[in-house]
């Protein structure tokens, strides 16, 4: 039995190229050290002395920043190319991370967090993109799958170990952040060599089906719209059900610490074994839209089941399972739209969807709560979900297969 987990384990992580692990362990170190963003608000108000409102201009500023930085890093990923991007912004927003936390007035704080989010956020499509070329049509989902075991792991630690340094001091926060982004950009330059990308053969051949230009591809513009609604949704397991778990269901920060933490850790046990088996079967639409139909009929069980913890544990374990399936499948899907030339644009479109979703989703919840309660929450997130996810069974008749993507490339080059 024991040979039998160990055999499955091996084969899910077998066939990755040594890149690919390396630029999860990149990614591993750089959001292990992700601390300043989720003390933030804490920080203004606390140590700054800044009022409510200013510390949401704040994080305000810092959204702003991330949809920014996301188109700005597309750009330069498809000009420069992904391994400058990379280490250029990891080093300077090492740097930027060390002077924000000398910044004590409103307009210096979000001036400074507004740059730091634009640099950081430019490295999400230059990451991206690298994850693309290092990886094949048979290992795609699996190696960004990769990637996002490294980033939950990274924030689980970075989480932990960000609130024993804040119960200490603050400041603590800003230097190792700091000090992690420049360790993560010097461990890329040391492991992987400068890759230099052979631009895409331009073809003007009828049978060409992948776009030039993300912002002209019609369906992606599309697959982008349903993306940022479902994201809008998933935020809300970070943003409004902890809350939810205090006051409507009375749970203790230890226990509501634990279902965030039981998140990353099923995906860590199980989304690569089973992106393993599901990877190539289907379209992935297909899997996208049961993924976030699991998605919703976790918060419709929020108005269902019993206030008890095993109700709250299968919520976590819903919502979990509804991720796995659909977002590594999500990856897979804009992949296989580019080339060369512009996978940076249509990442770093990717990438601002979710910033849009995550600037969205405290604001629109926080209004429906007022409106209505909780109950009217999870009923209007569940109806949210189901349209994104019939969307997407829509949008998967007027997409080719990624086989199909490719036999018609092959042909015409």
């Amino acid at each position: 039995m024991l040979t039998s987990i160990i055999q499955l384990y091996k084969k899910a992580y077998s066939g990755l190229s040594q890149n690919s692990w390396y630029l999860s362990l990149v990614m591993f170190i750089n959001r292990s050290g992700t601390m300043v963003v989720p003390f933030m608000s804490i920080y203004t108000i606390q140590q700054l002395h800044f009022t409510i409102m200013q510390s949401g201009w704040v994080m305000a500023f810092f959204g702003i920043g991330a949809i920014s930085g996301g188109f700005i890093g597309g750009k330069l990923t498809d000009k420069i190319g992904f391994y400058d991007i990379q280490v250029g912004a990891l080093l300077i927003g090492g740097i930027l991370f060390l002077v924000l936390g000398y910044q004590h007035t409103f307009l210096s704080v979000s001036i400074g967090t507004f740059i730091l989010s634009i640099c950081n956020e430019s490295f999400r499509p230059a990451n991206s993109t690298a994850i693309a070329h290092y990886s094949n049509d048979e290992n795609k989902t699996r190696s960004y799958s990769l990637n996002r075991l490294a980033t939950n792991l990274g924030w689980a630690f970075g989480g932990g170990l960000g609130g024993l340094l804040a119960s200490i001091n603050y400041h603590l926060l800003f230097w190792v952040d700091g000090c992690t982004n420049i360790f993560a950009a010097l461990l890329l330059l040391r492991l992987m060599p400068r890759s230099k990308i052979i631009k895409a053969v331009r073809n003007t051949g009828e049978n060409i089906i992948k776009s030039a230009s993300a912002y002209k591809d019609g369906p992606y513009l599309i697959f982008i719209f349903l993306s940022t609604l479902f994201g809008t949704c998933f935020f809300q397991f970070f943003i409004m059900q902890p809350v939810f778990y205090k006051v409507q269901w009375h749970f203790n920060e230890r226990f509501i610490g634990f279902l965030l933490a039981l998140n990353g850790i099923l995906i860590v046990l199980i989304e690569m074994i089973l992106i393993h088996h599901l990877e190539g079967r289907r379209n992935p639409l297909t899997y996208i839209s049961i993924g976030i139909i699991v998605a919703a009929s976790s918060f419709a069980f929020l108005n269902i089941l019993p206030h008890t913890a095993w109700a709250a544990i299968i919520v976590v374990a819903l919502i979990t399972l509804g991720e796995i399936l659909s977002m590594p499948f999500m990856n897979s899907y804009w992949i296989v739209r580019t080339n060369n030339n512009n996978r940076g644009e249509y990442a770093a479109l990717y990438s601002m969807s979710w910033s849009a979703a995550q600037i969205i989703a405290p604001a629109a919840g926080g209004q429906i709560i007022a409106y209505g309660g909780f109950n009217m929450l999870w009923w209007v997130l569940t109806s949210v979900c189901l349209f994104s996810s019939a969307g997407y069974l829509i949008l998967k008749k007027f997409t080719r297969t990624n086989r199909q993507i490719n036999i018609i490339t092959e042909k015409a080059i």
